[in-house]
């Protein structure tokens, strides 16, 4: 599943294509897309080339390949789906952990899905693609439902994460003043940050000092999580 500005983007390099012959220019990605800079483009193709929508030629300035589409850009109905979709990192079945009925339900593992890859450093667009699961020891997560995402940057790595790490989730809407969270962003772009109020506000704050605090207002942010273990492989 695609959120909407990676499938408008889809959608305009797919029609630009069958037009002229030539993808469109990063610039009039941007402009079409009307986004405040070309980062944004770049994220947006990054997701579409990692999802399997798209392959950027080698050695060719402005090459681009659709190689398939969605439904919903196929019969063109990008626009009209998008109004009532809802993006999240969250989709299928989560690891669940139930209470214990028995020493052996205590011990037994649970399958918590990974959904992809989480920014601690600029956000990137949410993620909804489940790729494999991790099996965890029940008693190494809380009650509830789980998941887990794949660091990508160093905003949190004086909080001890690092790129590469395996961040794991507890699904949750609610966060408490301190809790390393995943937040949605605008409804677009996903990201791991400490969580804290202020005032009336939001504060997405790093762990690194060469990041800044994002203070935004509370109707632009929407939990997803919340962090409860960490792994990494050496």
């Amino acid at each position: 599943m695609l959120t909407r500005k990676q499938a408008e983007l889809l959608r305009f390099i797919h029609e630009r294509l069958k037009e002229a012959g030539v993808p469109p220019s990063f610039d009039e990605m941007k402009d079409a897309l009307d986004l405040r800079s070309k980062s944004g483009i770049h994220r947006l193709i990054t997701a579409l080339e990692e999802r399997g929508f798209i392959r950027r030629l080698p050695n060719r300035a402005r090459a681009i390949e659709v190689i398939k589409l969605p439904d919903s850009v196929a019969h063109g109905m990008v626009a009209s789906r998008s109004r009532g979709f809802t993006p999240s990192v969250i989709e299928g079945n989560l690891g669940r952990v139930r209470a214990a009925t028995s020493e052996d339900d205590s011990s037994r593992p649970v399958a918590v899905p990974v959904m992809g890859r989480i920014a601690a450093g600029t956000p990137i667009e949410a993620i909804q693609n489940k790729s494999h699961v991790i099996n965890m020891p029940a008693d190494l997560l809380s009650s509830g439902e789980h998941f887990a995402l794949e660091v990508r940057g160093d905003s949190m790595i004086e909080a001890g994460i690092l790129d590469g790490d395996m961040a794991v989730i507890k699904r949750t809407d609610a966060a408490d003043t301190g809790d390393i969270v995943v937040a949605l962003i605008d409804e677009e772009e996903a990201t791991l940050k400490r969580f804290r109020r202020r005032g009336a506000s939001i504060a997405l704050e790093p762990a690194n000092t060469a990041y800044e605090v994002r203070i935004l207002p509370p109707n632009r942010v929407r939990i997803q999580g919340k962090l409860i273990s960490l792994f990494r492989r050496y």
